[in-house]
């Protein structure tokens, strides 16, 4: 069943943006919740070696979410706020328990 016209956008600097946010923004978005999930669970080896598999997982569902957007920016904005929380919790998390000490 082919997708309904009106819903498909045409300008390609659109589909740039929701291809690119999709790829790139999903995959630094997912990599960096598992990086604070390893610094804020008790057992990080655990959730390193789990993390190979859910990363993926997570990254497949942050590649779609970009198509639900009409304007492909706004995706890009949305995945930037998340990838700057995420990254100040991640920071704060390895103040308090870094991986290296």
């Amino acid at each position: 069943m082919p997708a309904n016209t009106k819903y498909l956008n045409t300008s390609p600097w659109q589909q740039f943006a929701k291809i690119s946010a999709g790829i790139l923004g999903g995959y630094i978005i997912s990599a960096v919740l598992h990086m604070c999930l390893s610094l804020w669970l008790p057992n990080p080896k655990a959730v390193l070696i789990t993390s190979i598999v859910t990363l993926f997982i997570v990254w497949c569902a942050l590649l779609i979410i970009p198509f639900l957007f009409k304007n492909g920016w706004k995706a890009w904005l949305l995945y930037i706020v998340i990838i700057t929380l995420l990254y100040s919790i991640y920071l704060i998390g390895n103040q308090n328990n870094p991986f290296v000490s």
